[in-house]
């Protein structure tokens, strides 16, 4: 059974799917040592922002196959190293999307009416009402800076509030912006125009520095619960000193915890200690939402979420993901059937499947083509890399097709030296299907068991072929010959009942017409 191994105190209701499949630790106080002497223990690593996922580790985690992060941000985790090394980095972007939306809108009410301060004045057992004037939202701009799940969210709550609101985001779409009642701008325009600011970015670098800080609207209040890092602080601390800046209200900081950070000094900035994701629906929900994603990895399917790839839309998603064990498949019977060093792959996608994002598919047939043959793990995070740094050139080509179905051949190099030809396909019921060996035309399903012979077509040759296995006790299931014309070059594939031993195979080999004899072995999609 596969070791889950869980830090920093992530929801144990939320992670009870992955508790009825793998072994299940958590151990949320481990010391620095102690995770660097366990961590070789376990296929998968769940963390939220405490534990440090850096190079060190993950080149301890020997057996590694997945890291989650139980939230959006993955600042904690070394993405290149984990690529490098074929793990796949899950995280759950929409679990406390709500969570931090509200606390957005919290903060923001908190910084408009002061109430922090006159809390704190209370208890205190004054009554100093004239001291928090405050200054309401309706009416007023909102600027959000970054306008994905959480931007949107806080956007749709602002709007309640009789707020107009602007956005810059390059990489929002502008349709979606426009169906939500919000209008994308240049950070030049919404710095000049926002009553309030609210970042929501990806730890991407600086967005508010010095320079754009002297150009935002006087009087602005400025609210960050994404990320520490996005505001130079600094800055900001002199912009809230000379009034350029109204007030702050931060649940993030550069360094946490921010110890002698003099903004918390400030009467005019409220502060939390990073509680955007502090509620406890938002754990349970990342919880489930990690748990799932890490689940798919240990299971071999592929996980939605996985950052160390590019996302595919869920159209997309759903085109592609039949084909994957297929090209897999064609990987692994390539690496079996025309053994040998690798100079160049050709993948061609031909028909429906050529109208959708190839790259999933060309990462698992590499990672078939690869694994088992490498002294490195492969997978398909890492298949694209690894070919790169083995010198394996891979071009692929799409051929959009009108006819039904969707074909995906691959043919290899060794040097200038073609080393051979498969494609398969899937049929109307989703069944895997090779469909062309060595430039010859055939139709055979794939089977635990197969034995490939390329050979000269002539009398005799099945025959023979056939004689020499019922020798060794091999049952033929099915068998399929291509060939052009008679007397020339054909290959013969048969799905066997038994493992073919290697005397056998070159027994095979040996006989008069034939050319090359190779067993192929597909056990990881025909499990008994």
């Amino acid at each position: 059974m596969k070791r889950v191994l869980v830090c920093d105190g992530v929801s144990p209701d939320g992670l009870a799917s992955l508790e009825r499949e793998f072994q299940m630790d958590h151990r949320p106080n481990l010391a620095r040592e102690e995770l660097l002497a366990v961590i070789p223990q376990y296929e998968g690593l769940i963390v939220r922002s405490a534990t440090k996922a850096d190079a060190e580790l993950i080149a301890a985690g020997s057996r590694l196959e997945v890291i989650g992060r139980a939230g959006v941000g993955v600042d904690n985790i070394d993405i290149n190293a984990a690529s490098n090394r074929g793990i796949v980095v899950v995280n759950a972007p929409s679990g406390n999307t709500v969570a931090a939306a509200e606390h957005t809108l919290g903060m923001m009410l908190a910084l408009a009416r002061h109430i922090p301060q006159a809390d704190a004045s209370m208890k205190q057992r004054l009554w100093q009402k004239s001291k928090f004037l405050g200054v309401e939202l309706y009416g007023k701009t909102l600027g959000i800076i970054g306008f994905g799940r959480i931007g949107a969210e806080v956007a749709r709550r602002a709007q309640a509030f009789g707020m107009e609101i602007l956005a810059h985001d390059p990489f929002a779409p502008a349709e979606r912006a426009e169906a939500a009642g919000v209008r994308l701008v240049s950070l030049d325009e919404l710095l000049g125009a926002a009553d309030f600011l609210t970042l929501h970015t990806p730890k991407v670098g600086q967005v508010l520095g010095a320079a754009e800080l002297a150009r935002v609207k006087p009087g602005v209040r400025i609210v960050n619960c994404a990320r520490g890092g996005l505001i130079d602080e600094a800055a900001l601390l002199a912009a809230l000193g000379d009034g350029r800046v109204a007030g702050a209200a931060l649940d993030v900081f550069g360094k946490e915890p921010p110890a002698d950070n003099p903004l918390l000094q400030l009467p005019n900035v409220v502060t939390t200690p990073h509680l955007g994701a502090s509620t406890q629906e938002a754990q349970i929900n990342v919880a489930e939402a990690v748990a799932e994603q890490v689940g798919l990895v240990l299971r071999k399917e592929h996980a939605t979420t996985a950052v160390n790839l590019p996302p595919l839309p869920p159209e997309d998603l759903r085109a592609t993901a039949p084909y994957l064990p297929l090209a897999d498949l064609l990987g692994r019977f390539f690496a079996q059937a025309w053994p040998g060093s690798l100079s160049r792959v050709d993948i061609r996608y031909q028909g429906e499947i050529a109208g959708h994002p190839t790259q999933l598919l060309t990462n698992n047939l590499l990672k078939g083509l690869l694994d088992g043959v490498l002294d490195e793990p492969v997978n398909y995070i890492n298949a694209s890399m690894v070919a790169k740094r083995r010198g394996i050139k891979v071009e692929e080509t799409q051929a959009h097709d009108d006819g039904p179905g969707s074909i995906l051949s691959v043919t290899c190099y060794s040097g200038g030296r073609e080393l051979g030809r498969v494609a398969g396909t899937l049929s109307a019921q989703g069944e895997m299907r090779l469909c062309n060996l060595e430039g010859h035309r055939v139709d055979i399903a794939p089977s635990r068991y197969m034995l490939f012979c390329h050979h000269i077509d002539r009398p005799g040759i099945i025959g023979r072929t056939g004689t020499i296995l019922g020798e060794n006790d091999i049952n033929i299931a099915g068998m399929q010959v291509g060939r052009r014309r008679s007397g020339e070059a054909a290959v013969m594939l048969m799905q066997v009942d038994n493992p073919v031993p290697e005397e056998t195979a070159r027994a095979i080999a040996a006989v008069d017409g034939i050319l090359a004899a190779r067993f192929i072995r597909l056990t990881e999609f025909f499990p008994e």
